[in-house]
Parts: C-alpha cells; structure tokens; sequence
C-alpha cells in the first residue's frame, strides 16, 4: 500500500520509525515513546547553531517509506545515525513557505499574507540571541531561499526589531547583481537560478543603483568574494540549493557566526508537476545536508560546537486526498501536508535515538534558547530530549 495513503499523525510517526528501524537497523536505533529516556548530563550550550530547512517539505513516500530510501542515503546512513530523529513534528499554522518559515523563526503562528514580503510580527530566533546574549551583527546570519525572504532576519516588534536581527542574504539577488552586464551568453543559462516560484512574496528594489551597491558591498566585505569569482562558481552550479550552501559555507570561512539559518527550497518545483526534478531536489537537498555536516565537523571553529537542526517547514498532500493535488501541492491542510519530522545532530545530543512524541515545528525556538541561554516568550515549548 502507498504510504501516501490518509494517515493520522500518530500512524505516520508509527510508519516512519518502522521504515527507520528496518533501515539503520532495529538492534541499534534506542525509540522513545512517551518518555525522555535516560537522563542527559550536565550540558554545555553548544556554541553554534546552524538551523537547515527544507522549504517545499518531501513526503515520506519519496524519502522515510521504504520506496523513498533511496533518495536519501545521507540523511539514513550518515546524519541519522550520529542524531536524534522526531518523527512526528506537528505544523498548526497556515501552509505557505514564507509565513511557515516565519513561523519556525518566531516560535509562533504567525497569520500574515504569505504573498507580501513583511517582518514578522513576533521577535525572531537572531533578535532573542542577539538581544540577550548581546550578540553582534556579524554574529547571526539567514541564507534566504527567495528574494521574498528579505525581512525574514527581523520583527516589526517595538522591543526588538531589525536593530537585533540577522543579516539576510538573498543568493538569488547576489547573482542578479553580480551577472548583471558582467555576462554574454552565459547570463540565459542562469536564469532558472533567479526565478522564484509563484508561491513566493515579490521582491522589492528601493532603487537600482542603491539595491546594486548594497549586494555587491555584500559580496565584497561580507563574503571577501569578488564578482568575478561568485560569477565563475555560480556558472558550475546545477541549482540555487547549492549557491545558497557554498555562500553558507562562506560566511563559516570569513564570519564564523554563531547562528546561520539556511532554507534548500529546490524541492519546491513539485509545484510544476515535475516529479522528476521533484526527485532530484531531494536528492540534491539530502546530499547537500551531508556536505554541510562535514563542512561543520571538519571547520576548526565549528568542529565539535555546532548544533545542526535539519526540518521540513511543512509537507505535501497525499495520493489519495481528493482535495488535493498529490506531490505537487500543499493545499488541504491534511495531516499528511501538516506532518513532518526534526534532525539533531550535535554536542550532547543522543545519537541514533527515534523519538515518537508529537512536538511542533514552533518548539524549535525555546528549544535553541533553552540550549544557548536565551529565554523567548513564545507558546512553543523546549524540547525535554534536545535540552
């Protein structure tokens, strides 16, 4: 039977521990169900944290259900492993990719127009970092996945605001400005990497030569990479994931932040009907992963400091929803669209350990505050096994 059937959250936590077990390994892999297992001891807040998020989530069928392995050797056979695995992460907030990245970021559900590129109206992860633990600028930086993500880094709240958000930067516009009139032919071959779906809020440019010398000054003393060098690597790539991880893995070279948030969101061209490129987004998304972690674990400043939290912003409607539009889309609001799972991979996190327990995707914020140091007012709450 497809696993894309209907299914409750219980149920789909269910499959995917079994699906886990017969892949890792049952005699290896420790499932807690109810409780928290052995008690961790005394933790030192890790010192990095880098948060991946996969916007245009997969389901299960092409990656934890038997069928699906295959696209996903990394995460299976090389993260997992080395992690704490949640396979039921509940989204109870409004199914479109900005407004639910906001809403992991924010610790709330947040109810804006998810067409409209606008701060969030509750304080961000970078701003309660950054204001409590008096954090830098330099300190907390968010790899955006669409030019719409541009006011992501910060809240329109009076008591925070973008004075403690993240630096945010937009791979796609980086490339529009470093392309522009510095490429021939080649420039065509790039425009599949600057064109963002329909789900996505517009961009808007203050003024063009402003909007130039602001991304341009990005590249420059940002990232040390002059354009000539971002535009002969941006020609090799296949892919805006993977522009936006070798920026991230610029910033650890030149930064070395403490808090990077990163969105693959190659996935989301399911929305074009193509299962093909579908797949190979989930592919590219789970290799991509791995080279991240081994980034992280072979970087001097982030070896054995670093906290990686690998999530889904939300999922897909399934094959048998009739209200739905299968892999293509997230409409229904079914459980399966609303279901999805948390990777954690780090210092004093369990390795190879399934938890079952329903928690949500806004739980991610006190979570990485209860580990830093940092409080957040928010209705989600720390997650007991992470802490």
């Amino acid at each position: 039977m497809s696993f894309s059937r209907i299914l409750a959250p219980h149920q789909i936590a269910a499959s995917r521990r079994d699906f886990l077990r017969g892949a890792i390994g049952a005699l290896s892999a420790t499932t807690v169900r109810n409780g928290l297992g052995a008690p961790l001891t005394a933790l030192k807040p890790a010192e990095k944290t880098i948060v991946v998020t996969f916007g245009g989530g997969a389901r299960d069928e092409e990656t934890f259900a038997e069928e699906g392995q295959e696209n996903i050797p990394h995460l299976l056979g090389t993260l997992l492993p080395q992690g704490t695995f949640f396979t039921q992460v509940r989204n109870g907030g409004i199914l479109g990719h900005y407004v639910a990245t906001a809403s992991i970021v924010t610790g709330v559900y947040e109810r804006f127009n998810n067409f409209i590129a606008q701060p969030p109206e509750n304080p961000t992860l970078f701003e309660y970092y950054r204001r409590e633990l008096k954090r830098p600028v330099t300190d907390a930086w968010v790899i955006a996945p669409s030019n719409g993500f541009q006011k992501i880094g910060g809240s329109s709240s009076s008591s925070f605001g973008p004075r403690y958000g993240a630096g945010v930067i937009l791979p796609k516009r980086l490339l529009s400005t470093a392309t522009r009139g510095a490429l021939n032919s080649s420039a065509d071959d790039l425009q599949h990497l600057l064109q963002d779906n329909y789900e996505m809020p517009d961009y808007q440019v203050a003024s063009s030569s402003q909007d130039r010398e602001l991304h341009l000054d990005t590249l420059e003393s940002t990232l040390r990479l002059s354009v000539a060098d971002f535009v002969k690597h941006a020609q090799t790539l296949d892919s805006a994931d993977e522009l936006s991880v070798f920026i991230t893995r610029r910033l650890m070279d030149n930064q070395a932040p403490s808090l990077m948030m990163l969105t693959l969101h190659d996935m989301d061209v399911a929305h074009s009907g193509s299962y093909s490129l579908y797949i190979d987004a989930i592919q590219r998304a789970d290799r991509l992963c791995a080279e991240l972690w081994q980034a992280v674990q072979s970087h001097p400043e982030y070896r054995n400091r670093t906290t990686l939290y690998i999530m889904p912003d939300f999922g897909r409607d399934a094959d048998d929803d009739a209200s739905g539009n299968g892999f293509q889309h997230h409409r229904t609001g079914s459980d399966m669209a609303r279901t999805t799972w948390l990777l954690a991979l780090g210092p004093n996190i369990r390795q190879n350990v399934v938890v079952e327990r329903a928690i949500e995707s806004i739980d991610l914020v006190p979570t990485i505050g209860c580990r830093l140091g940092f409080s957040a007012n928010t209705p989600g709450r720390c997650i007991e096994e992470l802490r």
